[in-house]
């Protein structure tokens, strides 16, 4: 394919224009908080803010974090100390994933199982998911760019054999399948907010769950182990059960714990991005369908099958080629009119060299291997300038 030749934009589309949404504002109100706000560490912003988007979300409770990498570290942790899972436990990953869905569960002990996509949702499907389910404990599912295949069935499947269903979800704030957040699907669900995502706290992660004893464990393992962010009365169990007063309590540890405490910084900044939270996902949801149409019109690029889903909310666009050709042909297209683009995620898990070091039995994946060769994404931000949208439908032609 010869490279099409059309005025070229010089001023470039970055994956993100700002670090938040209504930088100008956001930031203004930023400085006023720090300077009339004695104690920045975590505390009753934090407790906010965990409320706020726990109602958010549709979900009981919420554990804010300083990463999303530390939500999943911190998520697989509580399952482990609640013994809803085991040491050796081989746990099912999406083969279309990010690092940090997977070290920590080579780091704790689990086994990681690659389960493929499907070309059409990018994601694992009911076909793809099912000759794992006699090999799996747990099922760690990755909502890809806002994407889901028929999580509905997938979470009935689950059920059906005992297998403990988890999502992230830091891709798809806001998308929904029959008119039901993702991440609202499995036992619990973590998100991200680093600069690039939906809401930006600049890091920072959470997780949501209905389930009171795992809520019990997360907010415990995420301060040391130690119980001075629970209620009064579980505070008073847990003592009783291992015989402590109030003063030995202070130092003592109840399981095994990490610090992935967030600060009232970030959490102010997240209270004040969700208030943004319907306008952001709107644009994002409307810019995607502006990008997808103009993908489904060009019999170059994989066309998505996402009938099933009521919203699509995402932060980046995917672009997958047909073949290398016609990837190259795109890929040095957007380049040359200044758009920037990425891999999608780390394209196939099973590939990166983390994962060839330490997991001896790979499986195969010949669809995330198609995406991880012929795949890229540009961004769906919502700052996106009318111009700026132009350009991109153009390219995609």
């Amino acid at each position: 394919m010869e490279l099409t030749i059309m005025k070229r934009n010089k001023k470039p589309i970055n994956l993100m224009r700002s670090t938040f949404f209504e930088e100008r504002e956001t930031k203004k109100k930023l400085a006023e908080f720090i300077q009339t706000t004695e104690i920045l560490s975590m505390g009753k912003e934090t407790q906010r803010f965990e409320k706020a988007f726990a109602k958010k979300q549709k979900r009981k409770y919420a554990v804010f974090v300083n990463s999303g990498g530390s939500a999943n570290l911190l998520l697989l942790q509580a399952l482990l100390n609640i013994g809803k899972i085991k040491k050796g436990a081989k746990v099912g990953v999406t083969a279309l994933t990010w690092a940090t869905n997977v070290t920590p569960i080579i780091q704790l002990g689990l086994i990681p199982v690659v389960v493929d996509i499907s070309i059409a949702t990018l994601n694992v499907s009911p076909e793809t998911l099912t000759p794992h389910l006699s090999n799996i404990d747990v099922f760690f599912a990755t909502n890809v760019l806002g994407f889901a295949d028929k999580i509905d069935v997938i979470r009935k499947m689950c059920k059906k054999h005992n297998i403990v269903f988890i999502e992230d979800n830091c891709e798809s704030l806001g998308s929904e399948v029959d008119n039901e957040l993702l991440g609202n699907f499995g036992l619990a669900a973590t998100f991200s907010f680093f600069v690039a995502h939906h809401i930006s706290t600049i890091e920072g992660g959470m997780i949501v769950t209905d389930d009171e004893n795992l809520y019990t464990a997360l907010v415990m393992a995420r301060a040391n182990g130690w119980d001075r962010n629970l209620p009064s009365d579980k505070q008073a169990a847990l003592r009783k059960k291992v015989g402590i007063d109030a003063f030995s309590a202070k130092y003592t540890f109840f399981d095994l714990s990490y610090n992935v405490r967030p600060t009232d910084i970030t959490a102010f900044i997240g209270n004040s991005q969700l208030k943004f939270w319907r306008k952001i996902i709107d644009s994002r949801a409307a810019n995607f369908k502006l990008f997808n149409d103009a993908i489904q019109k060009n019999d170059h690029l994989i066309h998505f099958d996402l009938h099933h889903m009521t919203k699509i909310s995402n932060f980046a666009i995917p672009v997958i080629a047909k073949d290398a050709e016609s990837f190259n042909y795109y890929k040095n297209l957007f380049i040359y009119h200044n758009v920037e683009i990425r891999p999608i995620i780390a394209g196939n898990i099973a590939q990166q060299p983390f994962f060839k070091k330490y997991v001896m039995d790979r499986g195969k994946q010949p669809n995330a291997d198609l995406v991880h060769k012929h795949g890229f994404y540009f961004t769906n931000n919502p700052e996106l300038l009318s111009e700026e949208k132009e350009l991109l439908v153009e390219l995609l032609k």
